[in-house]
């Protein structure tokens, strides 16, 4: 697969976006997130999405420079209109409002409806970390194309509905987890379909609910399962409690509308840690937490125990000093685009 290094893919995204009609405050805070993506080993949100992002602007379904609309406002809850923005700029927007009224009033949540898909849902939380919160973060994809099956059904119900928590710490590197309620994201089915590899079993059933290795059923002939394998019901709880408060809760509705477009639906909730005890209190217990967790002996197979958030950090580094594999058929893509915009000085992969 072609390298690149992830200064040049950066402005590459940028200025594809920027020649699609994107203001360029917008545009970089997108090709700085999908590029962070890449970086942080999540291939699934990272330029791959940039075409689909293209097209999406192309047919209204993305409006780049919207409006962002605080709507039913309280001191400490809100409800904001993306109007179809980039999601990226408009959930950005929410966390900021949501970390500003928790630092004034202790806690705080907003919804958002109405925008484009957000990617990765970390560096939203970790706002909130790094100003001395905790925070979660609840996703959908509102009346979208459902993808997940739930427990004991084989037809798809739900989306992946994704969740992120984090906190502060001493650590260097951020404390997290975001991940899907779903055995995997959706968009990893698309990576495997781009290089053309199998997936493993227990992620994919087919329409008659059997299992399935073939990622070109996803999404028109198969359902994806939820999180937990036999102990699915567990991830599908999760899945169903996210679609209640990422897509009810903002007003999305639930159920697949086909005549519809892609909106991404947040809850975003902080807290300030000094209402509980003094941060600086916390942040070393979590820390002595972490030290403790990963003093565990390492189990076969494994060399060390990671914190949540970890492995993230450890792909960021490596990629900055080593490079970005993009997989061949995304870069083609890429390149189609700038050639087609006419942007110049396309960089080549190392």
């Amino acid at each position: 697969m072609p390298v690149l290094d992830a200064a040049d893919l950066e402005r590459l995204t940028r200025e594809i976006l920027r020649a699609a009609g994107t203001p360029a405050d917008e545009a970089q805070l997108v090709a700085e997130a999908l590029v962070g993506a890449n970086l942080a080993g999540h291939d699934s949100h990272g330029v791959l999405q940039l075409p689909i992002y293209v097209d999406r602007i192309r047919t209204g379904h993305i409006v780049p420079g919207a409006p962002i609309t605080v709507e039913r406002e309280t001191p400490v809850t809100a409800r904001v209109n993306g109007h179809w923005g980039f999601g990226f700029v408009v959930t950005r927007r929410a966390a900021e409002l949501a970390i500003a009224k928790a630092q004034r009033h202790g806690l705080a949540a907003v919804t958002v409806y109405r925008q484009g898909h957000i990617g990765r849902l970390a560096p939203y939380a970790t706002l909130a970390a790094r100003e001395g919160l905790a925070a979660i973060l609840f996703t959908d994809s509102g009346r979208g194309p459902k993808s997940v099956a739930p427990f004991g059904g084989r037809a798809p119900r739900l989306g992946t509905n994704p969740l992120c928590i984090a906190v502060p710490s001493d650590e260097p590197w951020p404390v997290f987890i975001d991940m899907a309620t779903c055995a995997v994201a959706g968009n990893k089915l698309l990576v495997a379909q781009r290089r053309g590899t199998p997936i493993p079993p227990g992620w994919l059933i087919d329409e008659a609910g059997r299992p399935a290795t073939d990622p070109f059923l996803y999404p028109a002939r198969g359902a994806l399962l939820p999180l937990g394998g036999d102990q699915g019901h567990k991830g599908y709880g999760l899945g169903f409690m996210g679609e209640v408060f990422a897509s009810i809760l903002p007003t999305l509705g639930f159920g697949h509308d086909p005549t519809g477009r892609h909106q991404d639906g947040c809850f975003y909730l902080c807290w300030r840690i000094d209402a509980f005890m003094p941060l600086e209190e916390f942040r070393r217990e979590v820390s002595a937490f972490i030290a403790y967790v990963k003093s565990a002996p390492p189990a076969p197979g494994f060399d060390e125990v990671l914190y949540p958030g970890e492995w993230e950090a450890r792909m960021t580094a490596r990629r900055l000093r080593e490079g970005v594999e993009v997989e061949t058929a995304t870069w083609q893509a890429l390149e189609a685009l700038a050639a087609e915009y006419g942007v110049p000085d396309v960089p080549r992969p190392r």
